[in-house]
């Protein structure tokens, strides 16, 4: 794959190792931050910008990783934004998590400026991040998609082109969906577990070889076990992919009454102060209803 412009904004906890596997790749690295710059991503080469504009001005593509729906529009639309420095023929590829909706208002805009867009959120974490084996949802026209493809799978193995414009974000709330229930589940059953007077750690290595097993018990598991919950994910964004499907669940008419639960869960955490751990420490809201701690005594 021949050298190309890429443009990075946005560098923080997955930011800065997507980043990096593109530089790794060969790929010239013009980067925006509000976050401070991580010494490891000067170190492999990137021009640091000044603004968003001052990025998009100098990459022929321009990735975004941003925390929420308001950040991508301001870095897109704002003042010092990624439109300042579009010319045609470019393309803008964000990869953050955030409203499906706006996500199509973004794509016609970035479309009327005569440049091609994909939405492309991802699922792995900091550990798939850094490993190159991210999940990679992405929303857009085939032959943009094809022409990014190369540079997707330097962060990712499983990369997938769900519909237009939005559908990577659609898919995304999905996956969201799935996670929380899936780490609410493992985090009843271990509390359970360890209130009723079993090892927790055991009870896990017993489930991980029947139809319970699955990523979440097997990593997350691990982590409320282990009371591991420096972030990977943060509590605080995975509320924010719940809200997002909530609304939108608003918007379609239908119920979501396990997204519900678990959001009130997170909730319960971010009451206790824990919104800025990793979203497996969602068990401390059931070891809260349990007044009980994994580990604890009966």
């Amino acid at each position: 794959m021949s050298q190309r412009k890429i443009g990075f904004i946005g560098l923080g906890i997955m930011g800065a190792p997507m980043a990096l596997r593109l530089a790794a790749g060969g790929h010239q690295l013009f980067v925006h931050t509000r976050s401070q710059l991580r010494e490891e991503v000067r170190a492999a080469g990137a021009t640091v910008c000044a603004s968003a504009a001052e990025v998009a001005r100098a990459a022929d593509i321009i990735f975004t990783m941003l925390p929420d729906t308001p950040d991508v529009e301001r870095v897109l639309f704002g003042a010092g934004g990624v439109v300042e420095g579009l010319s045609a023929g470019k393309t803008v590829v964000d990869m953050s998590s955030i409203a499906p909706i706006a996500t199509k208002d973004f794509a016609a805009c970035i479309e009327a400026a005569g440049c091609a867009w994909l939405d492309a959120p991802v699922s792995g974490g900091e550990v798939g991040a850094k490993a190159g084996t991210l999940t990679i949802m992405v929303g857009g026209q085939q032959a943009v998609f094809d022409s990014i493809r190369p540079l997707f799978e330097l962060m990712g193995k499983n990369i997938t082109l769900v519909g237009g414009a939005g559908a990577g974000q659609t898919c995304k709330v999905a996956n969201q969906i799935i996670v929380a229930l899936n780490i609410a589940a493992v985090s009843e059953a271990l509390v359970f577990a360890s209130k009723a007077g079993a090892d927790p750690a055991k009870v896990r290595e017993a489930l991980m070889g029947g139809f319970a097993s699955s990523r979440i018990l097997e990593v997350h598991g691990e982590r409320m076990i282990k009371r591991t919950f420096n972030p990977g994910f943060r509590i605080a964004l995975h509320q924010k992919d719940l809200n997002l499907a909530l609304q939108s669940a608003k918007a379609l008419k239908m119920a979501l009454p396990g997204t519900a639960n678990a959001a009130q869960l997170m909730q319960a955490c971010a009451a206790q102060g824990d919104e800025q751990l990793d979203h497996s420490a969602l068990v401390r809201a059931l070891e809260l209803l349990a007044k009980h701690e994994l580990g604890g005594s009966a």
